[in-house]
């Protein structure tokens, strides 16, 4: 099991923040432009934590070289079933340096813009004050 994978299970957004790589690049699943560094990835990541409900990881997937992996996801949000994978790489140091979120269906992807708009100022805010 991926050190993400189980910080996210366990719900320890610290552990989560402390294996991301400074310059990580994170790319949303309703945003177009990608995120980076560690700072804003870290504060849309504890934002989904609160946004989603049900949140289980139900397969993952490791490249032989175990720098890439893919975790295949369920939620809620907004009363919307949705499911999603987080591709994950990782850099020489262990630390993710790239994640990237894919979910569907649309009407979900949907309600999780929403949440997550909704907060974005919050988290621009927190982002800033690390």
């Amino acid at each position: 099991m991926h050190p993400f994978r189980k910080a996210v299970e366990s719900k320890d957004v610290d552990a989560v923040e402390a294996l991301l790589a400074d310059g990580v690049v994170f790319t949303s699943p309703v945003v177009f432009k990608p995120y980076t560094g560690k700072a804003i990835t870290a504060a849309i990541l504890r934002a989904v934590s609160e946004v989603f409900e049900d949140f289980t990881y139900v397969r993952e997937f490791t490249h032989p070289d175990g720098r890439d992996h893919a975790l295949v996801f369920t939620a809620t949000v907004s009363g919307k079933q949705i499911q999603g994978c987080d591709f994950l790489h990782v850099d020489e140091d262990g630390r993710i340096d790239d994640l990237m979120v894919m979910v569907r269906p649309l009407s979900a992807a949907n309600a999780l813009a929403a949440a997550m708009g909704a907060r974005f100022e919050d988290i621009a805010r927190e982002a800033a004050g690390r």
